[in-house]
């Protein structure tokens, strides 16, 4: 099964992918754990994406793709996996799409909450680069760039929505639960 979770920064995809990918036996890829470990590898990469994610802006396409689809063709995603954090852009979509098809893609979950519930998350975690401006920037540009996708994914009949407010595990109750009703 292959999986793709969507939703604004601070919505907690990757919590839930975790959680799901765990349940159903396959890996949980997250963009944003490759950059953080070459970010705290301090590999050349790594250099650059800090700067990047300093301002808040998103790493480049080039980048991105080539670390995730090197990721994709590990052994242990014979069996599906869920993405988390790519792609982000039509561009990524279309390089996503012809790595491993237009409808390789199962599911689509879209993680739902609001402006202000992410902001209060994203500061109270803690991080570095979670400053008032560099959270206001990943908030717009998640609007610009990858709230788009949502539509394009629903075209296609993948989308799954599910409130990503409240307790983390009737969260993944009803991720599971809106996955099993759509297969």
């Amino acid at each position: 099964m292959r999986i793709l979770f969507l939703g604004a920064p601070g919505v907690g995809k990757g919590t839930q992918a975790e959680r799901v990918g765990e349940a159903m036996g396959i890996p949980h890829i997250s963009t944003g754990e490759m950059f953080r470990r070459h970010v705290g590898s301090r590999t050349s990469l790594g250099l650059r994406v800090a700067e990047i994610l300093a301002q808040g802006d998103l790493v480049p396409d080039v980048l991105t793709v080539e670390m995730m689809l090197e990721r994709l063709r590990d052994p242990d995603t014979i069996n599906g996996y869920i993405l988390d954090g790519f792609p982000r852009n039509l561009a990524q979509v279309h390089a996503l799409d012809g790595a491993i098809g237009d409808y390789a893609l199962d599911a689509v979950v879209v993680l739902e909450a609001s402006n202000e519930v992410l902001k209060e998350r994203m500061l109270a975690r803690g991080r570095a680069d979670d400053t008032e401006e560099s959270v206001s920037n990943r908030l717009d540009v998640y609007e610009r760039e990858t709230a788009p996708l949502i539509h394009l994914y629903r075209e296609r009949g993948l989308v799954v929505s599910v409130d990503g407010v409240g307790d983390v595990e009737k969260i993944t109750a009803s991720i599971q639960t809106a996955l099993a009703g759509h297969f």
